[in-house]
C-alpha cells in the first residue's frame, strides 16, 4: 500500500514537472520584436513662429465737430460707404448766453460808431465840396467812416456764427458734418439729441464718426522677445482670420517695434505687416488673426523624423540607430549626428548621415498574439 501511495506521489511530481516545463516554454515562447526602418530623404524644411493679433484700417479718420452743440439729425448709417464731402450729420447750435449778449452789444457798439462815422463824414463832405478843409482831411474822414462799416458788418457775422452756427448759412457751415476722406463708416458712436463739443487746443471733440478705407488693411500683432532679432521688414507673412475658414492672406512684414512691452512676464514686441485684400473677400475691421512667420528656410536638404532621434542621457547630444544587417537580423548600431533647423516634424542632417542608411524607428510595439489573447481570456473566465 505505501509502494502505491510512493509511485502516486512521484507520478504526480512528474506531471507537475512537466507542466511547469510546458508553461515555462510556452511564456517565453514570444516572438521578437521586428524595428522597421527609414532612410533619410531630401525636402525643405521652414521654421516657423506664429504671432497671433488682428486686422485693422491702415487709417481710420475721426469726424469731429468745429462747432459745439446738440446733434439734430444723422443722415448716414453704420456701413455705408462714403465720399469726400459726403453729409453725415447736422448740429444744432445751441448758443451760450453769454457770448451771444456780448456779441449782440459789439453789434450795437458798431452801428453806434458807425452812424457817428457818416454824421461826420457828411458834414466834411459838405466842407470839402466848398473847398473849406484839404483833400488830406476829407480822406481821413472818409476811411474812418468806412471801417466803422466793416466793423458793423464783423460784428453781426460774428453774431450770427454764434448764435446759429454760420454767417450766412454757407453750404461749408460749421454746422453740417461731413466725411473728409473716401470710404466706410466703421462708427457713429452719438445718437440725434446727443450733445457734442468742439475740437479746439485744449479740448479733442467729440468724434461723430469713424471712417476708413476697407481696402488697405493691415496686421497688428506681437512677437516673443526670443524671435524678434531674426525678423526683418519685409519678411512675408501668411495671414489666417478667424472669421473666414479656409482663406489665407500675403502680407509683408513693414514695421517692429523697437521698444518691447512686458505682458504676463514676457517681453513682447509690436509688429505690423501690409494685408493684400483680396477682391472677392469682404474683410471686417477687428478680425482676429494670426501670422504665421517663416524665421528660417533651407531647401534641398537632408532630413529624417524627428521621432527617430534619440539624446544621451550624459551629454544629451543626439544619436540614432543604423541597421548594419538585413532585415532579418535586426542588428543595429549606435550613430551620433549633427542636426540643424527642425519644423517639429522633420529635422535637419547636418553630419553622421547618407540617404542610404536605414535608420531605427523606435515606435515600434509587439502585437499581441492569438494564443495569449485566448490564455488572457481564460483567466478572466477563471
Amino acid at each position: 500500500m505505501n509502494k502505491i501511495v510512493k509511485y502516486v506521489l512521484i507520478g504526480l511530481l512528474v506531471l507537475g514537472s512537466l507542466w511547469a516545463a510546458a508553461f515555462f516554454i510556452k511564456s517565453n515562447s514570444k516572438s521578437a520584436i521586428t524595428y522597421e526602418t527609414q532612410k533619410p530623404f531630401i525636402s525643405t524644411v521652414e521654421k516657423k513662429t506664429v504671432a497671433t493679433g488682428k486686422v485693422v484700417p491702415e487709417d481710420e479718420i475721426e469726424i469731429k465737430p468745429q462747432i459745439s452743440g446738440i446733434i439734430e439729425k444723422i443722415y448716414l448709417d453704420e456701413g455705408v460707404e462714403v465720399k469726400a464731402g459726403d453729409l453725415i450729420a447736422v448740429i444744432k447750435v445751441v448758443p451760450n448766453e453769454q457770448s451771444l449778449n456780448q456779441a449782440s452789444g459789439r453789434v450795437r457798439t458798431a452801428e453806434l460808431s458807425l452812424n457817428n462815422a457818416k454824421i461826420e463824414f457828411n458834414r466834411n463832405k459838405t466842407l470839402f465840396d466848398k473847398g473849406v478843409i484839404s483833400s488830406q482831411d476829407f480822406n481821413t474822414l472818409q476811411l474812418t467812416y468806412s471801417q466803422a462799416e466793416q466793423e458793423v458788418k464783423n460784428a453781426r457775422a460774428d453774431y450770427q456764427i454764434i448764435k446759429v452756427g454760420s454767417a450766412g448759412g454757407s453750404s461749408s457751415a460749421n454746422t453740417n458734418i461731413r466725411a473728409t476722406v473716401n470710404g466706410t463708416i466703421l462708427e457713429i458712436p452719438v445718437e440725434e439729441g446727443d450733445q457734442v463739443i468742439q475740437s479746439n487746443n485744449f479740448n479733442d471733440g467729440t468724434t461723430i464718426a469713424t471712417i476708413a478705407d476697407l481696402s488697405k488693411m493691415i496686421f497688428e500683432g506681437k512677437v516673443d522677445e526670443g524671435e524678434v532679432a531674426k525678423l526683418k521688414v519685409g519678411t512675408p507673412l501668411k495671414i489666417t482670420l478667424g472669421a473666414l475658414e479656409g482663406e489665407e492672406l500675403d502680407a509683408k512684414l513693414k514695421f517692429i517695434a523697437p521698444k518691447g512691452l512686458e505682458e504676463s512676464g514676457a517681453v513682447q514686441f509690436k509688429i505690423e505687416g501690409d494685408v493684400t485684400v483680396n477682391d472677392d473677400i469682404f474683410i471686417r475691421a477687428g478680425y482676429s488673426a494670426n501670422a504665421a512667420i517663416v524665421l528660417e528656410k533651407k531647401e534641398n536638404i537632408l532630413v529624417i523624423s524627428e521621432a527617430l532621434l534619440q539624446f544621451d542621457k550624459t551629454t544629451s547630444k543626439p544619436y540614432v540607430e543604423i541597421s548594419i544587417g538585413s532585415e532579418d537580423e535586426q542588428k543595429f548600431e549606435r550613430r551620433d549626428i549633427e542636426i540643424g533647423i527642425s519644423d517639429g516634424v522633420n529635422v535637419e542632417i547636418v553630419s553622421g548621415l547618407t540617404e542610404n542608411d536605414n535608420v531605427k524607428q523606435w515606435n515600434k510595439t509587439e502585437p499581441i498574439k492569438n494564443g495569449e489573447e485566448e490564455d488572457k481570456e481564460g483567466e478572466s473566465e477563471e
